[in-house]
């Protein structure tokens, strides 16, 4: 839309208003005609009219350069002066203060024509912002899906557990390369135990052992490690039918935070024990 058709839009559509309600919105013939009402009540030329009173009560009239000008009634004279504008010229004066703003949303553009006009309002602010082509365009712009995730909730015990390794190929005890670390989502309670590999047959004869233990969970959540996926693993659904296998990306805080966590921690401990040694 072209700036020249947004404003009359926005101009028919002040008018269209100011049928509906005069109190604030003033067209520029009835503008001059306050000035010269006020003007000519101030010379005492005529008896005041109970319109006169009437507008010098609200208005007052100041000489700007050689034009003259409809400010708000001052209490006090040396009072900063709020001008009213007219309906013909309120698309420039809300334009200037959009601009401004950056194209600032209606309050920064409230602020910003306050500071020197009375009787622009807010809707008419929001009407020109409707018009605004700029923004139309940041409004019509995709938003970036998934940035936003869900954290996981668990209710109960064993309502979710989440399995993982660590690798500890550099820190190796022995024969012991591995650590599968099963956390229950809900109480965060830990079962470790030490691998010499990362096959699926050794982590499945752990699981095994410890869904024997303390029970299977409803949903085990793993990365997409090999050892996690394999038929081996996925078998563990035949000896308990209502456990749900579901796989997360790994190293991902959003899906497996909570048993990276332990990770970094145990690595820690790990490595604190080893330093008190030597």
């Amino acid at each position: 839309m072209s700036v020249t058709s947004a404003e009359e839009m926005f101009t028919r559509e002040l008018f269209k208003r100011y049928e509906v309600n005069k109190k604030y919105l003033i067209p520029k013939t009835q503008y001059y005609d306050i000035i010269d009402s006020i003007k000519s009540a101030a010379a005492g030329a005529n008896k005041k009219s109970r319109n006169d009173y009437y507008l010098m009560s609200r208005y007052d009239v100041l000489l700007c350069g050689d034009v003259w000008k409809l400010i708000k009634k001052r209490n006090i004279p040396d009072e900063t002066p709020l001008y009213f504008v007219t309906i013909e010229d309120t698309f420039d004066v809300i334009k200037r203060a959009h601009v401004s703003t950056g194209h600032g949303g209606r309050d920064r553009m409230l602020k910003e024509v306050q500071k020197k006009y009375a009787n622009v309002t807010t809707a008419a602010l929001e009407l020109f912002k409707s018009l605004c082509e700029e923004c139309q365009k940041k409004r019509k712009r995709p938003m970036t899906k998934g940035v936003v995730v869900r954290p996981i909730l668990s209710k109960d015990l064993t309502s979710r557990g989440q399995v993982d390794l660590i690798d500890m190929q550099a820190m190796a005890h022995r024969n012991f390369k591995w650590i599968m670390v099963y956390q229950d989502h809900f109480t965060k309670f830990c079962v470790l135990r030490p691998l010499t590999t990362k096959r699926a047959t050794e982590v499945a004869m752990h699981l095994l052992d410890i869904f024997l233990l303390f029970g299977a969970p409803a949903i085990l959540q793993s990365d997409n490690g090999s050892e996690f996926t394999s038929h081996v693993i996925t078998e563990l659904k035949a000896v308990w039918p209502d456990l749900t296998i579901v796989h997360g990306k790994p190293r991902h805080p959003q899906s497996q935070g909570s048993v990276e966590r332990a990770n970094g921690d145990l690595k820690d401990m790990h490595f604190n024990s080893l330093a008190s040694r030597q």
